[in-house]
């Protein structure tokens, strides 16, 4: 690990000016992706800027029946609270589904929403990979690409957002809330927090250099039976090869968001007005624009597959 600078920051405005202002500083909260990373050298910031002392750890309800969410709520503590198991099932289950019991105690909200991919070409120093050094290539093209998006991709990379959480956070039309380096804040729907991949796979959120994430806030709740299904290689501790987090009403209507197969938590709203033609349906419209490789190309038939098991499950 390189050697650097530190300092706690003293208010969300205050740490967003700095952050601006120091170059090659980051911001560091429960640390959970970003000290692994410094630690390999993918990530090599010169200045930390220490968040947990922001106050940003409450769920708080809002005027509209929703709830507020802080930056830095820890993961254990969100899916545990029991606003989020009555109304928000889809979240708490998701949450439970990822990570450890340790990890989920010092992960926070904000860092979830932001962890980096897991990717083994990303990982791996040796080869290159236009996320770790933008230009250099795509080692998954052509690689080792089971693990890898089948949708949204494109010739820059194929790398998969691992994000358990953000897969319901999509789904229940959540809203991230931010802090600029002027102090003056904005509302940005998760919709469009996340970026695709285009020519820059290096930037992966719509956030502006030095913005900070102060909060996430959930709509009032829409009823309905909440499920995260998660398929992965073994039982626990592992990401996604797909996920789908769904929503579904009495009358079959509803929503769905997909995890694994894109750089962003992926759903499409043409498809759930299909909901009650069934998973097949579905599926046609979700993935029309796939372009799978030849080593993931079975995700393509999983998501129909577990969106059907999904499906059945919410019928009873």
């Amino acid at each position: 690990m390189k050697a650097f600078t530190y300092e706690r920051a003293t208010s969300p405005a205050a740490a967003s000016a700095a952050m601006a202002s120091t170059q090659g500083a980051k911001f560091i909260a429960g640390g959970t992706n970003l000290l692994d990373l410094m630690k390999l050298e993918i990530e090599a910031p010169t200045h930390l800027i220490d968040v947990n002392d922001l106050g940003l750890d409450t769920i708080e309800e809002t005027p509209d029946g929703g709830l507020r969410i802080g930056a830095l709520v820890r993961n254990s503590d969100l899916a545990a609270d029991a606003r989020v198991r009555r109304d928000y099932g889809l979240l708490a289950r998701a949450l439970l589904a990822g990570a450890s019991g340790q990890l989920r105690n010092k992960a926070t909200t904000a860092g979830n929403l932001l962890q980096r991919t897991r990717c083994p070409y990303f990982y791996d120093t040796n080869q290159p990979c236009n996320k770790r050094k933008p230009g250099s290539g795509c080692s998954a093209i052509g690689g080792f690409s089971r693990q890898h998006a089948v949708v949204g991709v494109s010739d820059a990379c194929i790398a998969t957002h691992p994000s358990d959480m953000a897969i319901a956070m999509r789904a229940l039309d959540a809203v991230v809330e931010t802090v600029r380096p002027d102090g003056t804040t904005r509302a940005i729907p998760i919709a469009d927090f996340h970026r695709l991949p285009g020519d820059t796979p290096h930037i992966e959120t719509t956030l502006d250099a030095g913005e900070l994430i102060t909060a996430v806030t959930l709509p009032a709740p829409v009823g309905g039976t909440h499920i995260y299904r998660k398929v992965r290689d073994r039982a626990s501790y592992a990401f996604a090869l797909i996920s789908v987090g769904a929503i579904v009403q009495p009358d079959g209507s509803g929503r769905v968001a997909v995890g694994g197969i894109a750089h962003k938590p992926w759903r499409v709203e043409a498809a759930e007005a299909k909901l009650q033609q069934g998973a097949h349906a579905v599926s046609q419209t979700l993935l029309a624009d796939a372009s799978p490789t030849h080593e993931n190309a079975f995700k393509v038939t999983l998501v129909e597959r577990t969106l059907a098991a999904v499906l059945n499950e919410a019928k009873g």
